[in-house]
């Protein structure tokens, strides 16, 4: 729990390369999270040239971290393997649908997360890069992702060469509902959204960003509806190529 408290994405790593067996023994380890069907629907593809790390970083808008990371660890939704596996038992797969990619993206995602949750006690740094699902189909090219694999998860992995401030956070009550979901009122999201609006780095980034609130920069800036369409119709699109969405995409 200290660790869990106390965590913050590390985006600057010291020059101390990511021992193998280290890096190893906690991908083994992360093994025993939760699984469906105890089917272990992921993969991961580690990254450790320099080579390598450049083709990825544009397809992570080029963030440094993604090219000074000693390792950088991609977390693969993966029917591919269990599908050989059936294929080669006599049975007969149908794992060629958004069920079956959405029942891999949730056990790849929580294999991701148990694998974060070994590297902190370790005192490992990483940083887990959203933007592995705004441009999927740059990643499945560069790291030869078969059909029915689906990159879902990136982390840039080393040893800490800082000590950011931790983010803020939104108070429990503000996202557990009891029983029932709660809609929210305007008073409810004034008494969970006050405090974070007045902290002073985020009344900066208001300023910086010439806007009025905080929530007009996610809007109009950070993720604006022109790029989160664009982007889904990309998605749908490298969902279909990787087969789990077989009908036409428009």
């Amino acid at each position: 729990m200290r660790n869990l408290l106390t965590r913050r994405s590390i985006r600057k790593y010291s020059a101390r390369p990511v021992d193998e067996a280290l890096l190893t023994r906690l991908l083994d380890a992360s093994a025993r999270t939760q699984t469906m069907g105890n089917l272990q629907l992921y993969s991961v593809v580690v990254t450790r040239s320099a080579d390598m790390k450049a083709k990825l970083a544009p397809a992570h808008f080029n963030q440094p971290m993604v090219t000074q990371a000693p390792v950088v660890l991609t977390v693969c939704a993966d029917f591919n393997r269990t599908t050989q596996w059936a294929l080669n038992r006599k049975a007969h797969p149908g794992y060629d649908n958004l069920l079956s990619f959405l029942n891999a993206a949730a056990d790849a995602l929580l294999y991701t997360q148990t694998l974060c949750n070994l590297m902190d006690e370790e005192g490992l740094g990483y940083c887990f890069l959203g933007t592995t699902i705004y441009q999927p189909q740059q990643i499945i090219d560069i790291l030869q992702l078969p059909r029915l694999t689906f990159p879902v998860a990136t982390l840039t992995v080393g040893w800490p060469d800082e000590c950011p401030a931790q983010s803020d956070r939104l108070p429990v009550c503000s996202f557990v509902h009891h029983e029932t979901y709660r809609d929210y009122t305007t008073q409810s999201i004034d008494a969970f959204y006050t405090a974070k609006e007045q902290l002073e780095e985020n009344r900066r980034f208001v300023e910086i960003n010439g806007k009025e609130t905080l929530a007009q920069v996610f809007t109009d800036i950070r993720y604006t509806r022109a790029d989160n369409e664009a982007m889904s119709d990309a998605l749908l699109q490298a969902l279909n190529k990787q087969g789990f969405i077989t009908e036409s995409v428009q």
